[in-house]
């Protein structure tokens, strides 16, 4: 018979031997699973908004623009061999309807010798790096960056089993935990007087922690790689999401390699900390969402027609959210650059500014990823990619004689051309339509339209009258609160947001193995 362990494997027994299936259970309860997965996801997500927001703002007093863009010159490179870290093998595991654990085992070796392989890379990159950026302080930035692939070679497989199992809570945890524990070496760092070392520490210390967590959480021991076990098709959807990743990381990340080298360090910590403080709120909002969603909509992949259901429903939440997120920043930017970070980065506003049309972009169209990927459609994903990039790319170049603004400014505009038909494209011989898009967006659109409006009437009122924080706070206070009165009664959302409750609070049924 079946039996129940903690790791929801089922035993199916195989004459002397037994070959553990790792199922992912009872699909009955998905629905409420998920959603009460994504509160826990975001209630993790509000606790590192809060973390790292109180990292950037001390971390910005206590270390330059230029510090910062000495880190920036690493992570441009460090984070596109990030990319092959775990090279889409974690999505695949999540994805198969069954994977067995001589398949995992396999897969976890794979992911350590590409680790270790990355961090080996890095090792050589350093001089190369310093040559480029005529930056000699490179050198051993790099090299010490380079020791987080290995730790996320060592977790990645362990991650990917959490999610599986819908462990929404577990791995909140993990990632609450590991930001802390970065931030405040970071900080204490830059308080020793590290300078741009303090940066480095934190990107080191995060997947170290990280991996001791998820390692602790699910004590699973992987065993011999095994030939034959199976994963060829796995590894191929793997590297198909890689080989997209890595399109998609050249065209968002050209600006920072380009400002770097051709406008320094300072230019480009002030591009960079523009662009994750704008970032930061949708980017945390889209990995929550995502890492719910993804292997809920896994589950269903075999009933298109609930797979779009449940995928707009998530849509219209994420678009909710995000919409007064970016109207923010756009009306309140001075403001939330001068309290965020202090007078010595009021050059970032209208870099702050510029970007706005990027982050709005990145929301309406992110979610389409993780959509692909789940019914299987990793091919079309690529295919997306491949026309971003060059777009991307040309808008950036355009822009880039005129320095970060001119940057930000190139980069909105290419977003902003590739919307409607990146759409399109992701909805193309799906159930989904351009009604159905309408009205998942209608709401929340009109919403932020009218509550933009009021916010941008009290800011010309009291713009000479509020010192910053007070007229930043009142205003927030003005936008989110009108926004939301609107969205939920004249617009009729308050049914979506009543059933998001009642599975929060609805008990789980129970799940066989």
């Amino acid at each position: 018979m079946p039996e129940q362990t903690n790791i929801s494997t089922t035993v199916i027994e195989e004459g002397p031997t037994s070959k553990r299936v790792f199922a992912r259970g009872n699909i009955e309860d998905v629905k409420g699973k998920s959603v009460r997965g994504g509160v826990v996801a975001l209630v993790a997500q509000g606790i590192k908004f809060g973390l790292q927001t109180g990292a950037m703002m001390i971390l910005a007093r206590l270390l330059s623009p230029t510090d910062f863009g000495v880190q920036n010159m690493v992570v441009a490179v460090t984070g596109f061999l990030g990319l092959f870290k775990d090279a889409g093998l974690s999505l695949a595991t999540v994805q198969r309807e069954h994977v067995t654990h001589d398949q995992i085992s396999t897969l976890f070796w794979i992911n350590f010798a590409v680790g270790t392989a990355l961090t080996l890379l890095g090792l050589v990159l350093a001089p190369i790096l310093v040559s480029f950026y005529h930056e000699p302080r490179l050198f051993w930035v790099v090299i010490i960056s380079a020791l987080a692939f290995l730790f996320n070679g060592l977790s990645t497989q362990h991650q990917a089993l959490l999610q599986r199992q819908l462990r929404f809570l577990a791995l909140a945890k993990i990632e609450v935990i590991a930001l802390a524990a970065s931030s405040a070496v970071g900080i204490a760092a830059a308080l020793m007087g590290w300078k741009y070392w303090a940066l480095v520490a934190m990107a080191v210390v995060s997947p170290f922690v990280t991996t001791i967590c998820s390692w602790v959480a699910i004590p699973w021991l992987p065993g011999k790689p095994v030939r034959g076990s199976g994963v060829r098709s796995m590894l191929h959807f793997g590297g198909t999401f890689t080989l997209n990743m890595v399109v998609v990381y050249i065209a968002y990340n050209t600006e920072k390699i380009l400002l770097g080298r051709f406008w320094g360090a300072e230019a480009l910590g002030l591009y960079g900390r523009a662009y994750q403080l704008i970032n930061l709120p949708v980017q945390q909002l889209n990995s929550s969402i995502s890492s719910v969603a993804f292997p809920a909509l896994s589950r269903m992949q075999d009933d298109p027609e609930r797979v779009c259901r449940f995928f707009l429903r998530g849509y219209t939440l994420f678009l909710s959210v995000t919409i007064p997120i970016t109207a923010g920043c756009v009306l309140f930017g001075e403001d939330i650059i001068r309290v965020m970070f202090g007078p010595k980065w009021s050059a970032a506003v209208p870099i702050f500014r510029l970007l706005a049309p990027t982050i709005l972009a990145f929301a309406l169209i992110n979610p389409f990823g993780w959509f692909l990927l789940a019914i299987g459609r990793a091919a079309r994903s690529l295919k997306m990619a491949l026309l971003i990039a060059p777009v991307v790319v040309l808008g950036i170049l355009a822009g880039l004689r005129h320095g970060p603004q001119g940057v930000a400014l190139g980069y909105s505009a290419a977003m902003a051309l590739l919307l409607v038909p990146l759409i399109a494209w992701a909805t193309h011989g799906t159930p989904i339509t351009a009604k159905h898009l309408w009205k998942a967006i209608k709401a929340p659109f009109l919403a932020g339209l009218a509550a933009s409006t009021a916010a941008l009437l009290f800011k010309l009122q009291f713009e000479s009258m509020l010192p910053p924080l007070l007229r930043l706070s009142l205003g927030l206070l003005v936008l989110t609160g009108l926004y939301a009165w609107l969205l939920l009664v004249p617009l009729g959302q308050k049914s979506l947001y009543l059933d998001l409750l009642s599975q929060v609070f609805r008990r789980s049924r129970p799940e066989n193995a």
